[in-house]
């Protein structure tokens, strides 16, 4: 099979990368690129694992082709923390002790950044729903709920 030639930006910097036409972008992103904070936890978009930003969508990677990225915008967990200042979600997520394997960790985070970007005063219930499309088989969900609140108010006030 000829691969096919992609150009798109990934996390604010221009890349190029070779791909198979039914390659994912899940796994160009983390067996071509080394991105590999986004996680394949089912492979059919049921648990959010490998949740990116695609286009200021919130979308499941294991669900689009690494062709379909051509000149669009890409937003994994790897563009989160700025240098080594993490982003208030992750410090709250530490704070909150809102991960344990961390499988799910950067599906949520970036579910989460979504989230309040859209809507910076989510209420619970709203966060609930925001991160309904992520699953966790460890910590259980009030924890995480509770660090989004947390660094919602915090960004708010930044």
């Amino acid at each position: 099979m000829a691969g096919v030639a992609v150009s798109t930006t990934i996390n604010g910097d221009h890349v190029e990368y070779l791909c198979q036409p039914d390659e994912t972008l899940l796994d160009v992103l983390r067996d071509r690129l080394g991105l590999t904070g986004a996680k394949e936890g089912c492979g059919t978009g049921d648990c959010g694992a490998c949740s990116i930003i695609l286009d200021d969508r919130l979308v499941c990677s294991c669900l689009v082709l690494g062709a379909e990225a051509e000149g669009r915008q890409i937003e994994t967990i790897e563009g989160m923390a700025q240098g080594d200042k993490l982003h208030p979600l992750q410090q709250k997520f530490l704070e909150h002790a809102a991960l344990q394997c961390g499988i799910c960790t950067p599906g949520f985070l970036i579910a989460a950044k979504d989230l309040l970007a859209k809507n910076p005063s989510p209420t619970e219930e709203e966060i609930r729903f925001g991160l309904a499309g992520n699953l966790c088989r460890c910590t259980g969900y009030d924890k995480i709920v509770r660090a989004v609140q947390d660094a919602a108010n915090v960004m708010k006030g930044a």
